[in-house]
């Protein structure tokens, strides 16, 4: 298991973060979820981080992934 520290800037209605949250709960990974549809500082950090405006947007560690991605997040958390 990792000990890199997981955070996801999602929204309510993404489909995308959803598989990704799901995919950390089956892995035990435990994960900050950040809502950027409601918290304006969260959006303005996530842009700022990935250059993107769609979510997922996940930091593992100082690692950004854009969507989800999961052989990166395998790789990144499963090693």
């Amino acid at each position: 298991m990792s000990d890199k520290t997981v955070k996801i800037f999602s929204t309510p209605t993404c489909p995308y973060c959803k598989m990704a949250k799901e995919w950390m709960k089956e892995n035990n990974i435990e994960y900050t979820d950040v809502d950027v549809s409601t918290d304006e500082k969260a959006a303005q950090e996530m842009t700022e981080k990935s250059g993107q405006m769609g979510v997922p947007v996940i930091l593992v560690g100082d690692e950004v992934l854009v969507g989800f991605d999961k052989p990166k997040l395998e790789a990144l958390l499963l090693k």
